[in-house]
């Protein structure tokens, strides 16, 4: 039973991402399979792709690298994971840019690396921008 939905904080889409990894990519360190798991520029014709249809994570998460940016519930700091509680950081609590992750395609593989930080105004709109929400569970 699911009380409500919102989009995940930028620290939860990297831990999501990462899927108990260290690595560049939730793969590995190998950008040259990254078509494996994601739409980029190399392989996406310039355009969107059915959410899905490449390899998951391994957590069974699709589409955590490319396909489209997932915007995230944090305000951008440049410098805010320099001094942020270690465990579940939530973002600055004010600013005119969001966070949005994991790169889209038309994106070389340095930008759809798991750390990979982009920002823009929560006014910007493009065909690769999308977003995953996170449920949040009846009690909490």
């Amino acid at each position: 039973e699911w009380s409500g939905k919102r989009l995940p904080t930028e620290a939860e889409w990297e831990y999501a991402c990462r899927a108990g990894t260290t690595t560049t990519f939730s793969f590995g360190d190998d950008h040259s399979v990254l078509g494996d798991y994601a739409w980029f520029t190399n392989n996406s014709s310039k355009s969107t792709h059915p959410a899905g249809s490449k390899k998951p994570n391994a957590w069974g998460l699709y589409d955590m690298h490319g396909n489209v940016w997932e915007w995230c519930s944090d305000w951008y700091g440049m410098d805010y994971y320099e001094s942020s509680p270690t465990s579940d950081p939530t973002g600055p609590s004010g600013g005119s840019l969001r966070v949005s992750r994991g790169g889209s395609w038309d994106n070389t593989p340095d930008y759809c690396r798991a750390a990979y930080r982009a920002r823009s105004s929560p006014s910007f709109a493009a065909n690769a921008n999308g977003f995953r929400v996170v449920l949040i569970p009846s009690g909490k």
